[in-house]
């Protein structure tokens, strides 16, 4: 496993288990459960940056080609 995805692992696991843990009790500590939601979100944000586009190469894949219109087509 990569190094950098077993940090994004770590991220959002933890940063789960302290939001969870920081809303399990009777008295909520809101510092922790924005630290865990932070941790969380950092995670999830390292993880789709490496994810590619769907569109980023959708012209070369398109089995479909167009042909120019000439003018006397239009008509």
């Amino acid at each position: 496993m990569n190094i950098s995805r077993l940090i994004n692992l770590i991220f959002i696991i933890g940063g789960g288990i302290i939001a969870i843990y920081a809303q399990a009790g009777e008295k909520q500590n809101t510092y922790l459960l924005i630290a865990g939601i932070v941790c969380l979100m950092l995670g999830i944000y390292r993880t789709s940056r490496n994810i590619p586009s769907k569109f980023e190469n959708q012209e070369e894949d398109s089995f479909v080609k167009s042909e120019p219109i000439e003018d006397d087509e239009k008509r």
